[in-house]
């Protein structure tokens, strides 16, 4: 029985799948100061390595990429440590 018949009952349950892209520090006045449509530059660019965590484990590894005028992730790896 392979991994995909094992949790076949399974498959429709929902996870949080989180993709953390980046983070950053900001003054209150800066956040106080943001409008909707306002920008805030991060550090993370297309390429990159990224983390996938699922209900707050680290699962599997990705990088940035844009398609077209979108931003996603390419899964590379995955973490199959115990």
């Amino acid at each position: 029985m392979n991994s995909h018949e094992e949790i076949a009952g399974f498959e429709e349950i929902p996870v949080d799948l989180q993709v953390e892209l980046d983070r950053k520090t900001m003054t209150l006045q800066q956040i106080l100061d943001l409008d909707l449509g306002s920008v805030i530059r991060m550090t993370r660019s297309a390429g990159e390595n990224i983390d996938l965590l699922v209900g707050g484990a680290l699962t599997a590894f990705g990088e940035i990429v844009i398609i077209e005028d979108s931003m996603g992730v390419r899964i590379t790896d995955f973490n199959l440590e115990e």
